[in-house]
């Protein structure tokens, strides 16, 4: 049992530290209250410190940037170039011609006489070379760049891209500031992003977003269908008519993007071309005048799109599915096929449209490549020789075929059709060498006719299993189950391609 003074001694220890330790803590909570604004202040000027940095940042670039921009005045012909109110079918690796100066003509005020117009441009190269869209010195009689130094020079057109939208300017300058182009596949959606150009005559004009998106395609509406030669940048940073040809920025004050098109006025949602790409057809625009675009000939879409045609593939997943070969395209040479699915070329995966366009524009004019193929449960290796781009022409066939006698309409799929003869082939211009069955006539408001079926197409098979004959196509038929679609592989207008028909 301890004694009586180690107790007390005991007590008067504990006693010490638990009076140090209220001591300690009050004088804590003292300070605490004591100086409540000195933290306040400190956590207040932090805070200001970095929006400070950050509006720095927009301002160094805004300046940096603004060097390398010019305001480009165009007179234009008072004529302008037709639009194709029928173009293809959109699929194909092509826009209709004057698409571009048709959309931002919306923006343009009627004049019978000569336009005039502002747009605006990126020096692209110290020794007078500037970067603009297409569409704004399209139709020229003169052009004019204006630097941010006030000095002024008249511009000829070194090169333009219709397919991209991209031209390259020339003017007789040196030692001009040049824009940097960044590599725009490591710009990161919700960085910041400056736009700067020349919006309603209003030169020079910076505006701040994020990069929205990426990767951006199908983005007009009505024209959902056409298939552009790159996907897009999207932002918020607003630009108006008169940013074309104008940079999109990141903070380092690199070029990512140069802006294009614009989702309807005032909404925030715009589009630039990826500066990868830009630099792709710049440089060949300066070297050549002109881009050297490779292409297959081929309508596409992705295999994960077409979740109908999805159950007829079932060892693949991703791949880029072939809808249709254009008859004298660079593909119909080749053992490609409607209903292929490509899975890679030279060996590097695709799985989007954009991916394949892009694997095959820069590949040698008419110098082999290897596809990797997916068709009926097999994987193939196809070759191809890429050809030159060239605007696809409308080959739709609009005459009517009277029904024959020997006609078949089973399932209700809405057609009848007769056997091939030479002189049908005559009549609508398709191969002799085409084995199928001729479509005579198509019903209103049945899966045929909704999906664009007509008289004079050449139906070659029925859910992956040839037809040559009405008896074969109507033997095809018999299992087919329009609630889970029947595939429908044809030659229409010299085009093979394949349609779903599903109720």
């Amino acid at each position: 049992m301890a004694s009586a003074p180690a107790t007390r001694k005991a007590a008067c220890c504990w006693f010490a530290v638990t009076k140090l330790k209220i001591n300690w803590f009050g004088w804590v909570i003292g300070a605490a209250l004591a100086f409540p604004p000195v933290v306040a202040s400190a956590a207040e000027s932090s805070s200001h410190d970095v929006a400070r940095q950050l509006n720095q940042a927009f301002v160094e670039v805004a300046e940096k940037v603004s060097r390398s921009v010019v305001v480009i005045s165009v007179v234009q012909k008072p004529s302008i170039p037709a639009f194709d109110d029928d173009p293809d079918d959109g699929t194909y690796e092509s826009l209709p011609p004057g698409f571009w100066r048709k959309f931002h003509q919306q923006f343009e005020q009627p004049n019978p006489e000569k336009t005039r117009s502002k747009g605006s441009g990126i020096i692209l190269r110290e020794d007078g070379y500037i970067l603009t869209n297409r569409h704004v010195v399209d139709d020229a009689e003169s052009i004019e760049v204006r630097l941010q130094d006030g000095r002024s020079f008249a511009a000829t057109v070194r090169g333009a891209d219709p397919q991209s939208d991209l031209a390259v300017l020339k003017i007789q300058a040196k030692d001009l500031p040049a824009a940097k182009l960044a590599d725009s596949a490591q710009a990161r959606v919700g960085e910041f992003a400056l736009a700067i150009g020349a919006p309603f005559n209003l030169d020079y004009t910076v505006t701040f977003g994020h990069v929205s998106a990426k990767g951006r395609s199908n983005i007009l509406p009505g024209y959902e269908g056409l298939a552009m030669d790159q996907d897009f940048i999207q932002t918020d940073a607003l630009i108006n008519p008169g940013n074309s040809g104008g940079p999109l920025v990141n903070l380092e004050g690199e070029v990512i993007g140069v802006n294009t098109l614009i989702r309807g006025m005032h909404t925030g949602i715009g589009f630039a071309i990826p500066s990868s790409l830009v630099k792709e057809i710049a440089d060949q625009l300066v070297a050549e005048g002109k881009f050297q675009r490779a292409w297959l000939g081929v309508g596409i879409r992705a295999l994960r799109d077409d979740p109908d045609f999805g159950r007829f593939v079932k060892g693949v997943n991703e791949g880029v599915l072939v809808t249709d070969v254009l008859a004298n395209g660079p593909a119909a040479k080749s053992d490609l096929k409607a209903g292929d699915v490509i899975t890679a070329v030279e060996g590097k995966s695709v799985a989007t449209p954009q991916q394949l366009r892009s694997e095959i524009r820069g590949k040698a004019i008419g110098q082999p490549l290897s596809l990797d193929v997916y068709r009926k449960d097999k994987t193939l290796k196809v070759n191809v020789s890429p050809g030159e781009w060239v605007q696809p022409q409308t080959a739709a066939m609009r005459a009517k075929l009277p029904v024959a006698a020997s006609n078949s309409e089973p399932k209700g799929i809405g057609i009848t059709v007769q056997g091939f003869t030479v002189e049908l082939a005559k009549k609508f211009g398709v191969d002799l060498a085409t084995e199928g069955v001729v479509v005579a006539s198509v019903e209103k408001n049945t899966p045929a006719a909704r999906r664009g079926l007509k008289p004079g197409d050449v139906i070659t098979a029925i859910n992956q299993q040839p037809v040559a004959t009405p008896k074969q196509f109507k033997e095809a038929l018999k299992h087919a189950e329009l609630k889970e679609g029947v595939l429908v592989n044809l030659v229409s207008g010299n085009t093979a391609r394949f349609e779903i028909l599903k109720n």
